[in-house]
Order: structure tokens, then sequence, then C-alpha cells
């Protein structure tokens, strides 16, 4: 099928909101590795990992092995938790090893969305509360639950359900709500979480939701002893935490396969998805026994949750990520990533920010250093060109002005240069071609 046909297809029978990367769209047809190629063979350095998905790379060697002999073995594909099956145990066994201290019951979902929504039952059920607090500038998913704690507009419809729910200022330091410099901050934004629950419930939460980097917004990066405090507060007017890592799991950020474990965050629940499968459609969660025995004698199903075969691919990734030492490649590549990115500040006045954790980097794009204005055209025209190059990259922030970069955390030395350049001279492109002064 011509790509003009997809296209006009999708525009005929897709729901509207089905958008497409780039001013002329590219077809995927085939992946190895780090990289992609379209339907007329040009290949491209994957630069945002399948949208955060893909962990050890694409098509990994040893995944495709196993999963053929499941085919070739007619290992049975579908059997939900009604049914016992090694697979699902295995799993739960790995994951567990790399589990914060104290969180050690399990539960399998398809995506990200759903592994928050039990997430949030399960506090509401655990607590007898039912608000849930969350972050302006967060995204955890695209249900009608996690829709509601959705701190973007753009995501957001007339329609959607917001009762109980309430959002406190995020941790937000390149533009600090609250007008402070990381040698003046005394923690406004956390202490902001206790204001919210304060002034804006009845004294008492189910929980509080948080990605430890923040997705969608951006890859917006709070300071390590934020977490300490929201926790303490959270845990003192009676809420469960929600850790979502989401996009931050999986050894993305380069130093433990978990981020909350790395940074100690006091977590009663931590939710997984995207680069747990490498690219496979689940997610899970991992909690602590009073969170899960709250579940007892109610019913909860996930019919596909659990099942053989992305069950297999998440934990051979878990596997390959230790095996490999990749997450720390993450953290070597990730370093040397992002100190090339902000020596590029030096020449580039569009870039305001570079931020992130590991192989999880943000670059905000700004038309002005002082005024911080958006500079949405530019990303999206910046994004243009690294694929004119052979680049693929993400974009993100409540007005697309923030450039996320996420490869697959197997990337390599050669590859990360590859991407350097190839970001170096586009943004040399676009300044010239809006009327930028390169320093």
């Amino acid at each position: 099928m011509q790509k003009e046909d997809i296209i006009d297809k999708r525009r005929k029978h897709f729901l509207p909101t089905a958008a497409i990367y780039h001013k002329i769209p590219i077809q995927l047809v085939k992946a190895k590795g780090e990289y992609v190629w379209d339907e007329t063979g040009r290949q491209y350095l994957d630069g945002i990992g399948g949208i955060v998905c893909i962990s050890v790379g694409h098509n990994h060697p040893k995944i495709k092995k196993a999963l053929m002999q499941m085919l070739e073995n007619d290992e049975i594909q579908h059997t939900s938790l009604l049914y016992l099956s090694k697979h699902v145990v295995e799993l739960a066994d790995r994951l567990l090893q790399e589990a914060p201290e104290g969180l050690d019951r399990v539960s399998f979902t398809n995506s990200g969305s759903e592994a928050n929504e039990l997430a949030f039952m399960m506090s509401r059920q655990t607590t007898g509360e039912s608000m849930i607090l969350h972050l302006r500038h967060s995204y955890h998913g695209g249900t009608s639950g996690t829709l509601a704690v959705c701190g973007h507009n753009t995501w957001r419809f007339r329609a959607q359900p917001v009762a109980n729910v309430i959002s406190a200022e995020a941790p937000y330091c390149y533009r600090c709500p609250f007008g402070k410099k990381p040698d003046s901050c005394a923690l406004e934004c956390a202490k902001n979480v206790e204001t919210t629950i304060q002034t804006s419930s009845h004294g008492k939460i189910a929980a509080m939701i948080c990605e430890p980097v923040m997705g969608v917004g951006g890859f917006v990066t709070p300071p390590p002893e934020y977490f300490k405090e929201v926790t303490r507060i959270v845990h003192n007017y009676g809420g469960k935490y929600i850790s979502d890592e989401v996009q931050t799991g999986a050894g993305r950020c380069g130093g433990n396969y978990l981020l909350s474990k790395e940074l100690k965050i006091d977590a009663d629940i931590v939710t997984m998805a995207k680069g747990m499968g490498n690219g496979a459609a689940i997610g899970g969660l991992i909690c602590k026994s009073d969170v899960a025995s709250s579940m007892s004698g109610k019913l909860y199903f996930n019919t596909f949750g659990g099942d053989p075969y992305p069950v297999v691919q998440a934990r051979m990734t878990l596997d390959i990520i230790k095996e490999d030492n990749l997450i720390e490649n993450a953290r070597t590549q990730g370093q040397f990533l992002m100190n090339s990115l902000k020596s590029m500040m030096k020449t580039h006045p569009l870039i305001g920010d570079v931020r992130g954790r590991g192989l999880l980097i943000g670059v905000e794009l700004v038309k002005d250093p002082v005024s911080k204005v958006y500079a949405t055209e530019e990303c999206a025209e910046l994004m243009d060109l690294c694929k004119e190059k052979g680049l693929l990259l993400g974009k993100g922030g409540l007005f697309g002005n923030v450039l996320r970069i996420a490869p697959p955390i197997s990337i390599n030395r050669k590859q990360i240069e590859e991407m350097i350049n190839i970001i170096d001279a586009s943004l040399f492109e676009v300044e010239k071609k809006y009327g930028y002064k390169s320093n």
C-alpha cells in the first residue's frame, strides 16, 4: 500500500486525534537494533526509541529466537491468570528483584494507562478516600481516570470527568512557578503539595501520582530532594504515593532498573509499561502488601494481563538489560549526550534548557532566553530537519517546544555522536530560517 493511500484512509476512517509526526510523514516498515527503515529503504537512527518503548534495540535476536521457539512449540498465546503459567511468575520474580524495598506484590496489565488506573483503584480501596492529587504538566495515560489527572489542556476533553482530583504546581525548575532559582529554592513546589491538600480537599487523600521525570510534560526533572518531602506530606495526609515509571523505568535513567529505587522514593505503588516490554503491549505495577491486601474479597480481572508472549518478552528484556550492562550504558552515553547538548547552548540561542536523566533527555527551545517564549514552530521544524538527515526524535511540553530524546539504551558512542552532529547542523538551519543569530 502506498504512503498516500495510508494517509487517505487514516484521514477518512480514523479518529481525527490520530496525529502524524512530520510535515511529510514516513512509513516505517523495518527495524533492527537502533535503526528503523521506511518503505523506500531509507535508514533512520531511532532517537525516540519507538516513543520511549524500545530498551534493548528493535527485534533483539535473543527475543526473536525465544518468541519463534514458543510459536514452533505451539505454546499457548492466551491464558489470563485464571490458569497457571510459569512465564508470568518468572517475570514477577525478576521484577521484584529490582523493586524498591518494601514492594512485594505484582500485577500485570496491557499498558501504562491501565496500570495507573489500577493504582488509583487500589489506593482508593486501601485508604477509603477518593481524592487523587497530581501535578500540572503531568501525563499518566489516555483512559478516563488517567486523563482526569492530566496536566495538559491539549489532552483533555470538554466532557472529561474530573471529580475527586486536585492538582499541585509542577517542580518545573526552568519555569519555576514560584520564581525561584536553584540557589534560592526552598522546595516551594513540594510545600505546594501540602497547601493544595489543605485547601482543595477535606484534609485526606487517596493518593498522589507523580513521574520521577515528567515525560509528555517535556522531560521535566524535579530536584531529587523533592521526592522525600512530597512522600512525607502525602503519607502524613493518609495517602498512598504512586510513582509512575512508565517512561523512566527499564533502566533508562541510568542508575537502577527503576528510578524510584535510585532516588529512594518511598512509593507505595510503582507503575510500569513502555520500555518494560521493549515494544510489547505490557504494563504492570508493583506495590506494598497492605495495598494489595485491601483488594481481598473483591474481583479484579484483566483479560490479557500476564499473557505468555508479552510476559516472556518483558522478562527477556529485563535479563538483556542486566546481562549487557545497559543501565550503565544509559548513564555513560546519556551523560555524554547531555554534556554535548549543554555545550550547544553556547552556540545555539534557541536552546533554553537541557535536562533529564540517563537517556531520557529534553531540550527546551525558546525564542528568547529571558522571556522564555515557547519556540513551538521551531521545534517542529527541527524535528523535520533531523528526519531529513536520518534521525527521528520526539517532542513534548505543553506547547510542543521540547525536543524529546530517548533512544534505545543499547545505543553506542558512535551513534550518539551521529545524533549530536545531526541536531547541531539542524539547529543552525532552523536558526537561520527564523532569523536567530547563532552565538
